[in-house]
């Protein structure tokens, strides 16, 4: 029987999930949707229809004429518009949460009620608002640094942190002019960022590899925060600055909350704080990274159709294999990205130019005479390599060959300085 997979969502994280499924030794045909027409995903897909992904009627529709058998949804908007529901009631299993249960991402203030509620373990104290008034009030009289952020969806642009990137009275200008009603307010989480994203269905719970991301524009961490500039993976589940036990608590975190959310399925991403009290939640998202995805499908061992076939049909979910390598992935984006980027840069590179690293596109703009930067994120390159410095060589010299003109990257991910940085930074927490 062939499989026939559909992919909702056109960007470098569905790229690699392109790639994933095309890569499974099962009979499989794979076809995609989304609202831009992604080469890489329409190199390996044997129908690419160009819609709203946010339309579930539209999803569905398409879903029933390539006679799909189940669907992968990459993106949050499609979530948090309910088009995994569509798609199940018409009979095409979703991997990918339910709109309700989609909310661990969506309602950020549904997300910390929700924690506190269940007593799921390193829950940071804060307050809800549906008055931005009265959340700026608080954040300029509430003793301590903060993190503030809308409820909803922002791309991961929304959040400003008091005492990092803004000052207590910025922060409050920011909450009264941003436009935005609902809003979280939140002690400020000091430590290292990492993530742990799992494969979640039936109950079963299978965490991947630790990843960094790098969310500020600039390097050295500098600048305003962005989809994520890049982010690394080590040859084994831990990244450097971490230890297994870091590492199996965050996992107990995800536990937790999938044992508070006993339907849920898809992906969920845990992004935690490394404090000197161990592993705090940042946030969750419903589905996978980018360009975490991107670290952790390349060096997926198990065959990623099994899992969502197994998903389907009630089954546990297979035991992950992961290859013992490292990954460094490294974005290109438009000059001025993320607040004033230029659009129309014709982007010069291919499979070919890119060397070792293995390349995804994201948002680019096809025309006759080549691809074009757009004003989102271009494309990534990964490295992988038996260590991180092997793995980032590999991404850095994928980068030269596309050239910088009209782009720019972050050259310092994955490198020995920023990672020891990194290793000083938690043993300095940790008083050792």
């Amino acid at each position: 029987m062939t499989e026939r997979v559909l992919l909702v969502g056109g960007g470098g994280r569905e790229h690699a999930i392109a790639r994933a499924v095309a890569a499974s030794d099962r009979d499989v045909a794979l076809y995609a949707c989304a609202s831009n027409r992604n080469p890489g995903i329409g190199g390996v897909a044997a129908g690419y229809e160009t819609l709203d992904e946010t339309d579930p009627d539209a999803v569905v529709e398409f879903a029933e004429r390539v006679e799909a058998s189940l669907a992968v949804i990459g993106p949050e908007a499609p979530l948090a518009e309910g088009v995994a529901d569509a798609l199940d009631d018409a009979g095409v299993y979703a991997f990918g949460p339910g709109r309700e249960a989609a909310r661990i991402e969506t309602d950020k203030a549904w997300q910390r009620r929700f924690m506190r509620e269940e007593g799921i373990p390193g829950t940071p104290e804060f307050e809800t608002f549906e008055d931005s008034a009265a959340a700026a009030e608080y954040v300029e009289t509430v003793a301590g640094d903060v993190a503030v952020k809308p409820t909803g969806l922002t791309g991961g642009k929304g959040v400003r942190v008091t005492g990092d990137q803004v000052t207590k009275a910025e922060a409050a200008d920011y909450v009264r002019e941003s436009g935005y009603d609902d809003w979280v307010v939140e002690e400020r989480l000091v430590g290292e960022e990492f993530t742990v994203q799992a494969f979640v269905a039936n109950g079963s719970v299978r965490p991947t590899p630790g990843v960094q991301d790098h969310k500020r524009a600039y390097e050295g961490d500098e600048g305003p925060n962005t989809g994520g500039m890049g982010s690394y993976s080590d040859a084994g589940p831990v990244l450097p600055f971490m230890t297994r036990e870091d590492y199996d608590r965050a996992v107990e975190i995800l536990e937790a909350t999938v044992d508070a959310l006993p339907d849920y399925a898809g992906v969920l991403y845990g992004q935690f704080m490394l404090t000197a009290d161990g592993p705090k939640v940042v946030e969750f998202n419903a589905r996978f990274g980018d360009p975490e995805a991107m670290n952790t499908l390349p060096v997926l061992e198990t065959d990623f159709v099994d899992v969502l076939t197994a998903a389907r049909d009630g089954d546990s979910l297979p035991e992950l294999s992961f290859a013992p390598r490292a990954t460094v992935c490294k974005y290109a984006v438009p000059a001025g990205y993320p607040t004033d980027p230029e659009a129309g840069t014709r982007v010069r590179i291919d499979p070919e130019s890119a060397g070792e690293a293995r390349l995804f596109y994201a948002s680019v703009d096809q025309r006759d005479d080549g691809l074009y930067t757009t004003t989102s994120r271009s494309f990534a390159v990964v490295g992988v390599g038996e260590t991180i410095a092997e793995a980032e060589t590999i991404a850095g010299d994928a980068l030269a060959a596309a050239g910088e003109e009209g782009l720019r990257a972050r050259h310092d991910v994955g490198t020995a300085d920023l990672i020891q940085r990194r290793i000083d930074h938690v043993r300095e927490l940790r008083g050792s």
